[in-house]
């Protein structure tokens, strides 16, 4: 990976101080969507590092819970040529799903995948833009766990580090692009 393809996707990440809430720095990645090179190299980067590291890929999953999750892994997965699994809040799929609770540091939440997304066995890469306590990342796997599919990888365009999520995925590998203490 070339440090001027990296540099060009670290410098559309917008840092934002005290959002939502005070003391929180929130990393913001419409910059780097709005602008089509540095978006491009982005899913290259992506794509790259996906290509290298799993010879056989069945699906990217895509955690949608903001809807961030969204904007990276179609992409990504079209230009791998697999198809994408959509992760959501409660009460967004049609048919019938698994659904988990989980914890976040504000409160609960629930996920949902549609129950027929992925066979037994089929190899999936979860995507995100941002990985911070990793209650989200890890209700996905749980979900994907219960399909029986083989998670490869989480994968995340931002990891913030100080905030340990990637150690609560435990035996899952991760990788994450770009990191933030």
């Amino acid at each position: 990976m070339s440090e001027d393809r990296l540099r060009c996707v670290r410098d559309r990440v917008r840092p934002f101080p005290d959002f939502p809430d005070p003391g929180v720095l929130f990393r913001d990645i419409s910059p780097l969507l709005k602008d089509p090179v540095a978006f491009r190299t982005l899913i290259d980067l992506l794509e790259d590092h996906v290509r290298a590291s799993f010879p056989k890929i069945d699906f990217i999953a895509g955690e949608c819970l903001d809807s961030r999750g969204f904007l990276i892994g179609p992409p990504l997965a079209q230009r791998l040529g697999i198809g994408f699994v959509p992760v959501r809040k409660k009460g967004k799929l049609p048919g019938p799903t698994e659904c988990i609770s989980y914890s976040l540091e504000y409160g609960k939440a629930e996920l949902e995948i549609q129950s027929d997304a992925v066979e037994a066995g089929q190899k999936v890469v979860i995507v995100d833009d941002l990985l911070a306590t990793g209650g989200t990342m890890c209700a996905a796997c749980e979900l994907l766990k219960r399909l029986k599919a083989e998670i490869l990888e989480c994968l995340v365009v931002i990891e913030l580090k100080a905030l340990k999520g990637s150690e609560k995925l435990s035996s899952i590998p991760f990788y994450s692009l770009l990191q933030y203490d």
